[in-house]
Parts: structure tokens; C-alpha cells; sequence
């Protein structure tokens, strides 16, 4: 009813930025962009090989986790994964399979880890994307690097950033929803916790207990409890999934879920939103969804 599509749309080419303002940001609506990043030289170098000789031996920062999720909703906590500092030639032999190790591993580290972690990378993508950055008016807050195993998933959540996901390879496979949808999408308060591993190599979840709780959302959509969640049933999520090449533009507060294939490499952008009358908008229809519940 508010115009979205039961698909996300394809372009075949980035619009100008005026274009691209005006049909997707202004209106909140994601697509996928093909040859958006043709041009890339990483759509080529980045091999095993290359990355194992550009960045090779170099410590790097990687997520472990005994079930792929991290950052998400376990055992009543929300649990953050243990952040492991790690050559990352060793990292890809775990990916690569050539060491065998029962939990999932997975490059994911935000906050601009493609520059502050991955500077020898910057030169084979770009450090923004010029028409994105010409229409927002501002650079990226953030441009990060991304690659992991396929048992690695990213729990359902919204950013309040205009995100540029870029796959170099692999795919991706996201599930969305708008931010229309939040009256039937559960948010709870958990105790932060983090994973630790044991001296035996077990984890343990070791609570943050000066730290304030989380709102998360403890449904799994590809799952969804519908008799503790009953309102999910409304909520209408799109699929798309995101091939080597290929750009997703994924608005802000815009949930998604997102899979990937095995040893998927993908970059994505961090714009920072428009804190405009649609913010306003979700904020009361946020509020709203709360008041309801109390009720």
C-alpha cells in the first residue's frame, strides 16, 4: 500500500545522482545496481593467492562464534561474538578448509575496517562511491570489508545508514523488510554478553554486566515463532540476492537478514541518513508499536 514492490528492483547502471536522490533515496526504496563497480580492478585481483600476498601475514581482527551468529539473540542474551586478533593468511586457511576448526569464522569487523584494517586493499575498489556521495552531499561515515563462511549470518536489524552493499564475489542473500513493517517486527530488552573461549577450546557466554541492555529482536525470520510472535505473520518480507558485480542499495531503517555463499568477499558504504521528516515518521510509528504493547 505504500508502494513497495513484492521484488527489489534491478537498474542496469547507476542513475545521476540527481535521478538517484530523487526515485530511490528520497522515496526509501532499495534496488539492486549492475554495473555499478564493473570498473573495479577487485572484481579480478582479489584470488586467494592475491589477497594471501597483499595482505597475507598481517594480524587482522576476526569474529569467531560457535554457530555463525554474532551480535544476535542467544540463551536470553544478546551476545557479541569474540573478536580474535589473527594473521590473516591464517584466517583464509580456515575458510579455504585447509585447518579444520568447529566454529565459524568471519571478517566483519565495522567501523571502516576496509581503511583501518585493509588500507593495501582501498586502491582495487574505491574509497566512495562519487555519485552516491554527490547526491547525499557528505563522504561515507564507514567502508567496510567483509568476508566469511556461509555458516556466518547477520541477525535481523536495522542501520540508520544509506547502505552501497557491494559483492566482488559470491552472493548474498538478504531478506528485507521496510520500515512500515516494525509494528509486527519484536523488539526485547537482553543482557549484553560476549563469547569466550575456555582454556578446553569450548565458549562461554560471559555477561557485560556494567553494560545497559540491548533492544534486539529475537525472531529468526527464516524461522519465525509465530506462536510467541503472532504479529510476524503480517509483516511482508522481500528476498533478493546480491551476485558477484552487483550493487544492493539498501535503505536507511530498512531491517535485513542477511547468508552468503562460502567465502563470499563483499564492500559496503555507510552514508549517513537524513535525520528528516521520514525519520520523524518511523520514530513515531516506533513509539507507537511500544505503546501498543504496553497496552
Amino acid at each position: 500500500e505504500l508502494g513497495w514492490t513484492d521484488s527489489v528492483p534491478y537498474l542496469d547502471r547507476p542513475l545521476s545522482p540527481l535521478e538517484f536522490y530523487r526515485e530511490w533515496v528520497s522515496p526509501n526504496k532499495p534496488c539492486i545496481i549492475q554495473n555499478a563497480i564493473s570498473h573495479w580492478p577487485a572484481l579480478k585481483k582479489w584470488t586467494s593467492a592475491y589477497l594471501r600476498e597483499v595482505v597475507g601475514p598481517k594480524v587482522v581482527s576476526v569474529a569467531v562464534t560457535p554457530n555463525g551468529y554474532a551480535d544476535a539473540v542467544f540463551q536470553d542474551r544478546f551476545v557479541m561474538p569474540e573478536e580474535r586478533q589473527m594473521p590473516f593468511m591464517d584466517f583464509l586457511d580456515i575458510v579455504e578448509k585447509k585447518v579444520t576448526s568447529p566454529n565459524i569464522f568471519y571478517v566483519q569487523k565495522q567501523c571502516s575496517n576496509l581503511t583501518k584494517e585493509f588500507p593495501e586493499l582501498v586502491c582495487d575498489v574505491e574509497p566512495d562511491i562519487p555519485w552516491m556521495s554527490e547526491a547525499l552531499g557528505r563522504k561515507p561515515d564507514a567502508v567496510n570489508f567483509w568476508l566469511g563462511e556461509s555458516a556466518a549470518v547477520t541477525s535481523l536489524h536495522k542501520d540508520h545508514y544509506e547502505n552501497l552493499y557491494c559483492v566482488i564475489s559470491g552472493e548474498k542473500h538478504f531478506l528485507l523488510h521496510p520500515p512500515s513493517d516494525r509494528p509486527f517486527i519484536p523488539y526485547e530488552l537482553f543482557q549484553p554478553a560476549t563469547y569466550h573461549v575456555s582454556e578446553d577450546g569450548s565458549f562461554e557466554i560471559v555477561d557485560e554486566k556494567s553494560a545497559d541492555k540491548v533492544p534486539w529482536i529475537p525472531l529468526d525470520p527464516l524461522n519465525p515463532n509465530l506462536e510467541r510472535y503472532p504479529d510476524y505473520a503480517q509483516a511482508k518480507p522481500l528476498r533478493c540476492t546480491v551476485k558477484a558485480g552487483e550493487m544492493l542499495y539498501l535503505p536507511s531503517l530498512w531491517f535485513h537478514h542477511v547468508q552468503q555463499s562460502h567465502g563470499c568477499i563483499a564492500v559496503n558504504y555507510w552514508y549517513d541518513m537524513e535525520y528528516d521528516l521520514k525519520y520523524s515518521y518511523y520514530q513515531l510509528l516506533d513509539c507507537l508499536t511500544k505503546a501498543m504493547e504496553v497496552l
